[in-house]
């Protein structure tokens, strides 16, 4: 190990920039493989927790031990499967942009993870305007949607793209204005001063003080991957899977990959806004000298976890939305209370009310 250090000091001295961009290329990788290992059995969780619920059994065969290997190996048959189908462009499409969408789906999903901390200190890069860097690469998957549904040239398609489209904008505003009330309790746009702002027990985290942000910022963000309740972009009793129904092989699987991850970024900001990140619920406690053993990124991926599985809860659960119910839910319900929030809680910041503000 010696070795290889020094080794790696010659070069990093010899050549300072190739060494700078090696390292960052080996953090962007070490982020990426997990994540995409995570999207992958996402999936295989999905089936399984919703045939659970459902009284089914789910994927069970696929696997090097059949039944045995309760089907473990079926997100990678998914994806050897999506690899080698063949890619179909209608004829009338825009080819160019019919390539180019998914590429737009699922790309920012993967390029918010640049400044999201894993752990004091963990972070690909921790810039101080790392909500606003988040606010944009959320709000740029959008276009990706509408593209998709323009250059297919068909119906279906482009009414998906504009459900989608007004669906997302709508929830976006909700979702920004939850975030400025963290901004505002917490004082930085940095993502890490924001889990720090919250140090204390599970007390001291903002979901409590922020209880109505923090719930209209989740349910934005199953409405913003467009996810069961709110999954009229793709609903195919209704429309024929939407925006995507053109779609095959891995240009599909390029926005299958975009929605999975949108799903898990939101859980994880969820999870680091509201919910103290890499913090111990026992911080500050009693308790906490018998879980100190514990590390902080375990903390976080456990709460990720939460709200990744109330994703595939909600979808087991709800019936779909009505699309003016959906519009109605984002316009007149959740703007007007986001709006009055962040002015208590920005009274409550001037003026020092409460405790978890000090």
């Amino acid at each position: 190990m010696d070795a290889i250090l020094n080794l790696w000091n010659s070069f990093s001295q010899d050549w300072p920039t190739l060494a700078t961009l090696i390292l960052i290329l080996l953090k962007i990788v070490v982020i990426m493989l997990p994540l995409m290992v995570l999207v992958a059995y996402y999936t295989y969780a999905e089936r399984k927790i919703i045939g659970y619920m459902q009284v089914r059994i789910g994927p069970n065969r696929v696997g090097f031990f059949g039944r045995h290997a309760f089907g473990l190996g079926q997100p990678l048959a998914d994806a050897f499967k999506l690899m080698f189908k063949e890619i179909v462009i209608p004829t009338k499409a825009n080819r160019v942009l019919f390539v180019i969408a998914p590429m737009l789906s699922l790309g920012p999903a993967l390029a918010a993870w640049a400044v999201f901390p894993f752990n004091e200190g963990m972070a690909l890069a921790d810039i101080n305007a790392g909500l606003l860097y988040l606010l944009a690469m959320t709000s740029v998957g959008v276009y990706g949607v509408i593209i998709a549904g323009w250059a297919s040239n068909s119906k279906y398609a482009l009414l998906g793209a504009m459900r989608s489209a007004a669906q997302i904008v709508s929830y976006e505003i909700a979702m920004g204005f939850a975030l400025v009330g963290v901004l505002v309790a917490a004082g930085s746009l940095n993502l890490s001063d924001i889990v720090r702002a919250q140090s204390g027990s599970l007390l001291h985290w903002y979901w409590l003080p922020l209880l109505p942000l923090f719930l209209i910022y989740f349910i934005s963000g199953v409405a913003e991957t467009n996810r069961a309740p709110f999954d009229v972009a793709e609903g195919e009793s209704e429309i024929v899977a939407g925006f995507h129904v053109d779609y095959s092989g891995m240009t599909f699987a390029a926005f299958f990959l975009g929605e999975y991850a949108n799903m898990i970024l939101v859980s994880a900001l969820t999870a680091l806004m509201f919910m103290g990140g890499w913090l111990s619920p026992f911080q500050g406690t009693p308790l906490e000298p018998f879980f100190a053993w514990v590390p902080g990124f375990v903390w976080l991926v456990a709460k990720t976890f939460f709200f990744m599985y109330l994703f595939l809860w909600f979808r087991a659960t709800f019936p779909r939305y009505r699309y003016d119910q959906i519009m109605r839910l984002g316009w007149k319900v959740f703007i007007p209370i986001t709006i009055v929030w962040i002015l208590v809680v920005g009274l409550a910041v001037v003026y020092q009310l409460p405790w978890w503000f000090d």
